[in-house]
């Protein structure tokens, strides 16, 4: 069944079909699985091979995709089953011909080849051949990018989108908790990451957890100057500093969250570090208010950290909410110079003023909601550097 009401995917294409023409788009394809999810429902592993929605400018959507996929389709989205489409399978990962080469048959049999037809075009799912194969077959259509078009009408969530992301904010807070439980000198990184991952799936009372878009980080010592290594499976040693940003996730929806652990008496660039991120945290968050930029938090986090002798020049957080690996970001808004969006409540964020430097590094997040007052935090979990003997 779908993760919501068939009111709520309307609703939501109603707002891409505004968006579809204002930009003068006849028929839209999606094939971001995150997007796919928000417009149809559809939630399966598949996205491996080419499948997408299309979405002309009425009628249901149509799911496109791998024949033996249509019945996981058929269990997850919103829509009648004769707006299924399933392609044979000699077209999965053949040489001799293109999934989008069964696709444009459709749409010529729909007389929607001569449409404007958009794109994602800067999409992890999206291939040059994809494109190809459509100029190829369709050579009277038009073809613009709709790259993030479907992710900028994700920004605000619903109230049903909120309760998902608390969920995963009561998971993530299990998660920190099981670290700091089990975490010592000595312990093999990969049984750490065993336990998160344990805590992750099992979730807690009401709500499961799923699999999250992106493995967990989690680089100690010198290794924690770079923000995304993974994990070994070497011991991790006394005296070292290791940084979990993790998250957890309900229903595809995420809720991210770092910490700093160090096992040991922290050296005194730990303890510094530390003061600079969690005022500049403060000054951020007090940014984050209805009505205020994007770059508003990014410029008091950056003012704050300067008087500690401090710079960061990476963007310091992004929209978060539904995705698929890999990546939990929406690639719409970011905490930086320049991103004058303005900020409306329900919209959703991990603010990440994380601190790498060249032979270690610091994390220290919040994932937050924009009110019409100030700012939810979603997690609570003591913000601070853990220290354990």
């Amino acid at each position: 069944m779908p993760a919501f009401e068939k009111e709520e995917y309307l609703t939501r294409i109603q707002k891409v079909r505004k968006s579809m023409d204002q930009k003068n788009i006849e028929v839209l394809i999606v094939t971001d699985p995150s997007n796919m999810a928000w417009l149809t429902g559809y939630d399966g592993w598949s996205f491996y091979v080419h499948q997408c929605a299309v979405l002309t400018m009425d009628g249901e959507p149509l799911w496109y995709g791998r024949g033996m996929d249509a019945n996981g389709a058929k269990r997850t989205v919103f829509m009648k089953h004769e707006n299924i489409i399933g392609y044979p399978d000699d077209y999965v990962q053949n040489p001799q011909k293109h999934p989008m080469d069964y696709l444009s048959d459709i749409f010529k049999d729909k007389n929607l080849a001569q449409k404007t037809i958009g794109v994602e075009k800067d999409n992890y799912y999206f291939s040059a051949a994809c494109l190809e194969s459509l100029q190829k077959n369709m050579p009277q259509a038009k073809f613009v990018d709709a790259t993030a078009l479907v992710n900028w009408q994700r920004t605000v969530k619903s109230p049903r989108e909120l309760d998902f992301m608390r969920k995963g904010a009561r998971i993530v807070e299990k998660m920190h908790a099981r670290i700091l439980d089990v975490i010592k000198p000595g312990m093999r990184k990969n049984d750490l990451v065993a336990e998160i991952y344990h805590s992750a799936i099992s979730g807690v009372d009401g709500a499961g957890g799923d699999y999250p878009a992106i493995v967990p980080m989690t680089p100690t010592g010198a290794d924690a100057s770079a923000p995304h290594l993974t994990w070994n499976d070497q011991p991790i040693p006394h005296n070292s500093g290791t940084f979990f940003e993790i998250a957890g996730c309900y229903r595809h929806y995420h809720c991210p969250l770092s910490r700093t652990v160090y096992l040991g008496k922290p050296p005194q660039k730990y303890i510094e570090v530390e003061k600079a991120v969690l005022e500049g945290i403060e000054a951020g968050l007090e940014a984050a208010k209805s009505g205020n930029l994007a770059e508003d938090i990014e410029a008091a986090w950056r003012k704050t950290i300067a008087k500690y002798g401090y710079e960061k020049e990476s963007r310091c957080g992004y929209a978060i909410g539904l995705s698929y690996p890999p990546d939990w970001g929406e690639r719409t808004v970011s905490f930086r110079k320049g991103d004058k969006t303005v900020l409306e409540p329900n919209m959703t964020f991990h603010f990440m003023p994380a601190l790498w430097f060249d032979d270690w590094g610091l994390e220290i997040t919040e994932s937050i909601v924009i009110t019409d007052s100030n700012v939810e935090i979603l997690a609570n979990v003591p913000r601070e550097l853990f220290v354990k003997a």
